[in-house]
């Protein structure tokens, strides 16, 4: 994005109830009023909700916007925000093999080429919460999973709290809210000998965004539908990055993984699990400290799965 569109926008930010003029706008920004209007019309077309009226121009909804400088002082600096991109997996991916710092979080209004489990599309269209976290701690890559079950946990916290709502996990990597997805995690490492070089934590929330239906046996569900209004994506994305790093400071398996029982709709429920080999089918029991699920199958077998995707039935 153009510096004059940042600023142009951090402008509007600034006066989140009265509309700023464009006369306004073109003093403080050093540009003429037909500029501004270009700049503006061109932010429109980017999916920024900018009303115009008599008085001039507001954002329809300053409290949504996710540019960094709109986060408090600690996050802003991790913010990289883009109005559309392919994926911000791929970005993430880019940035981490240039030396991104810990916690950085890639952003996006729109995703292109949006993807979850085994390359499969997902629809991102404007509304929802799309971005990839970049974590680079100093652990080996087996303690890589403990980062995808905090996040999970942390984030299904984070909604439950903002909203008052039962939002549920569900092994390995999705949210459930009334028993439909409403978040999808993707994850994706890269070694460095014997150690973790960086690990990715791609993460989509349903948040404004209209949904289609069905996904994978499971509805779609958006948090604007369950609560019969728009919310605020920046303050999500503010509360589960505050909260979320304070999960992870403390890297404890028992606590971790006890703490994603408690939140969890797939133990004790039956399941259907399609690994690369096979389906198993039968009744989730447990989910070990290493994150490995266990089924009874339907022949009374205790089996251990590191992987797959999982049905509830």
């Amino acid at each position: 994005m153009s510096e004059i569109k940042n600023q142009i926008l951090k402008l509007l930010h600034r006066s989140p109830k009265a509309p700023l003029s464009g006369v306004k706008l073109s003093q403080q920004t050093g540009i003429s009023r037909v500029g501004v209007w270009k700049h503006i019309s061109a932010l429109k077309e980017n999916g920024f909700d900018i009303e115009s009226g008599p008085k001039g121009y507001r954002l329809a909804r300053p409290d949504d916007l996710l540019l960094p400088f709109c986060f408090e002082p600690h996050i802003a600096p991790r913010i990289c925000h883009y109005p559309e991109i392919g994926s911000t997996m791929d970005q993430a991916r880019s940035l981490a093999r240039e030396g991104a710092h810990h916690l950085t979080c890639v952003v996006a209004e729109n995703q292109t080429q949006g993807r979850g489990r085994l390359n499969r599309q997902w629809d991102s269209s404007r509304g929802g919460l799309w971005f990839t976290l970049i974590l680079t701690p100093d652990v080996p890559p087996p303690m890589a999973y403990l980062y995808n079950f905090a996040a999970s946990l942390s984030l299904s916290r984070t909604l439950n709290r903002l909203f008052n709502l039962d939002v549920r996990v569900k092994w390995p990597n999705d949210l459930l809210l009334e028993e439909k997805k409403l978040v999808g995690v993707l994850s994706e490492m890269e070694t460095r000998a014997d150690m973790l070089r960086f690990l990715l934590l791609g993460i989509g929330i349903n948040a404004n965004n209209p949904v289609s239906g069905q996904d994978y046996q499971h509805n779609a569900i958006s948090l604007t539908q369950a609560l019969g209004r728009p919310v605020s994506r920046r303050e999500i994305l503010s509360a589960f990055l505050t909260d979320f790093e304070a999960e992870i400071q403390d890297l404890n398996p028992h606590r971790i993984m006890a703490g994603w029982k408690t939140a969890t709709a797939t133990l004790g429920r039956e399941v259907k699990i399609q690994t690369l080999k096979e389906v198993i089918q039968g009744r989730a029991v447990d989910v070990d400290r290493q994150g490995t699920l266990i089924v009874k199958d339907n022949q009374g077998n205790l089996r251990e799965i590191n992987y797959g995707d999982c049905f509830h039935t």
